[in-house]
């Protein structure tokens, strides 16, 4: 791990893992902080795990 980023992105969520994969694609060494699950609510347990039961039901 290094010493030294070029970019801290502060939590994981939507915006901020993407940011940070970006960055990492455009070079920069990058550190995400998260203080608890990377993605945030929305991909964990909201939004999208929403939508695949709802799919589920759906296909059912």
């Amino acid at each position: 791990m290094a010493d030294t980023y070029d970019l801290i992105v502060i939590g994981g969520g939507p915006g901020g893992y993407v940011a940070a994969i970006r960055a990492a694609q455009l070079g920069l060494t990058t550190a995400v902080v998260e203080r608890e699950h990377l993605g945030g609510i929305c991909l964990n347990w909201g939004c999208i795990p929403t939508k695949a039961l709802l799919r589920s039901a759906e296909v059912y």
